[in-house]
């Protein structure tokens, strides 16, 4: 896709990036609304832009693409008058492929092409794994790009396919492409909505009166008031149009293959993923770090705020009282004063302060969602340690992250994770905290749902990150040098 040059929040470069977010409705009046509503929903999958495009059956198509959040752009009443019609669809982005550093409104979704049947504009959450190969494919081949978002080549594909229909040439086109994908796209009549083959990527289904609604997360569906349907499901392509809606799976089966950090950090707790609450899921991740990974302490507190769930998870396991040590400050946004290096220095600390009354002589359990570069875990342990805590022990609710994603999480490079030169003890020691412990991937299989744990021979999830088992080769990756798993042993 594209959506990574700002960090979802400023001074916190050690978290994984969300893969960007995705809607559409149909038939409803004055869709813009409810598409900046929706996107407004899913801000929390991509800060950095948005864009909205709509059709009017008098005007035509109308777009609008902003840097910064929806509601700095999209709750402007002229902007909101210059996307008429009663079908829409939206995007928020944040790059994991594309312009890194140097972001460009051209970059960002919706994208938009005419075709001899008629325009169609399509936002994609996801990653192409042979984007660069299909690029340099177009390009000897004529097609000229405004991006450098891998998403643009389902357009150019779509305009060379032969198919009679929009939805047969993205067919078409999307055959061809490799990775994850969860698209909603537009003609000016049809809401398109797509999943890959191995459905890594979430895509719902809602209803609002006569109305459809294609969602990234069934929250954004809430915030509107519609109905949720069901789930999109892995491999399936539905067309809505006034004849109601049509589904049809154009690709060859497969197992399907969620991403398991959907339910660990990326989507929100209000959200329900393949029919499971995901804030019951980070209960139970909480629930089973307690039992895995026990320790004397007297106090439960999360790192705010996508460890909250497994925080009181694993307080309600252990016994051990919850509280918020650590209090985020709501209103850090990006538009806070230019940084001077004195401000910059501050760090974590505009965003997090520690509640010191509270922890002053306490033995602490930080409960956090993941480490990456462990930066953000030094410096809040260091908060509490000034604060006065007698210990600190770090709890992981997902295993050792130590496998870049390539499909549509922003990840450093393997050598800049942590878990991928450091043994659960070096991380300890390098953090600098009484103790370290990772849910393990059984575990967190079983917090999922997955009574048994994972299957080594058929994993019921993606989980790369923490195993290395890419379920879709990373074509473009290994081309320029990077060892899977079977490779580099």
């Amino acid at each position: 896709m594209s959506c990574k040059d700002l960090p979802a929040h400023p001074y916190d470069d050690d978290k994984l990036r969300e893969e960007c977010g995705v809607f559409g409705v149909v038939g409803v009046t004055d869709a813009s609304n409810f598409v900046a509503l929706g996107l407004h929903a899913l801000q929390h999958r991509g800060q950095e832009a948005g864009g909205i495009v709509t059709h009017d059956l008098d005007s035509g198509f109308h777009q609008a693409r902003r840097m910064g959040l929806v509601r700095d752009n999209f709750t402007n009443q002229k902007v909101m008058e210059t996307l008429p019609g009663s079908i829409g669809i939206g995007h928020v982005r944040y790059s994991t492929a594309g312009s890194k550093g140097q972001t460009a409104i051209r970059d960002v979704q919706p994208f938009f092409g005419e075709f001899s049947m008629g325009g169609a504009a399509i936002a994609h959450n996801g990653n192409i794994t042979n984007a660069l190969a299909l690029r340099k494919e177009l390009i000897e081949r004529g097609s000229i790009f405004q991006s450098s978002s891998d998403s643009e080549c389902i357009i150019h594909l779509m305009a060379r396919s032969m198919g009679r229909t929009i939805p047969d040439r993205m067919e078409e086109a999307l055959r061809k492409v490799e990775g994850a994908f969860s698209i909603v796209a537009m003609t000016r009549s049809k809401l398109i909505g797509c999943r890959d083959p191995l459905g890594v990527r979430p895509l719902v289904l809602g209803q609002l009166g006569d109305g459809w609604v294609l969602s990234s997360e069934t929250c954004a569906l809430d915030i509107i008031g519609a109905e949720f349907i069901r789930d999109i499901a892995p491999g399936e392509m539905v067309v809505i149009s006034d004849k109601g809606v049509q589904s049809h799976f154009p690709f060859r089966p497969a197992k399907s293959r969620f991403c398991i950090f959907e339910h660990v950090y990326f989507s929100r707790p209000d959200s329900i993923l393949g029919d499971r609450s995901v804030y019951e899921t980070r209960e139970n991740i909480g629930r089973e770090l307690a039992k895995e990974a026990p320790v004397d302490a007297d106090l439960v507190c999360p790192v705010p705020d996508s460890g909250t769930p497994a925080a009181i998870g694993y307080s309600l396991q252990s016994g051990i009282p919850y509280a918020m040590g650590i209090i985020r400050n709501q209103y850090m946004g990006r538009t806070f004063i230019e940084p001077s290096e004195q401000i910059r220095n501050m760090g974590v600390r505009l965003k997090l302060n520690v509640n010191r009354a509270l922890v002053r002589g306490k033995r602490i359990i930080l409960v956090d969602d993941s480490v990456v570069r462990g930066t953000t875990s030094q410096k809040i342990k260091d908060m509490i340690l000034d604060a006065g805590a007698a210990e600190v022990h770090f709890r992981i609710a997902s295993p050792p992250t130590a496998w870049p994603c390539f499909y549509g999480v922003d990840t450093p490079q393997r050598d800049k994770l942590l878990a991928a030169t450091m043994t659960e003890e070096e991380m300890r020691v390098h953090i600098g905290v009484d103790s370290l412990k990772f849910i393990s991937l059984d575990g967190l299989y079983r917090a999922v749902g997955e009574a048994k744990g994972r299957d080594p021979k058929s994993p019921a999830y993606c989980d790369a990150c923490f195993s290395g088992e890419y379920p879709v080769a990373p074509s473009d990756m290994i081309e320029q040098g990077f060892q899977t798993k079977t490779a580099a042993e």
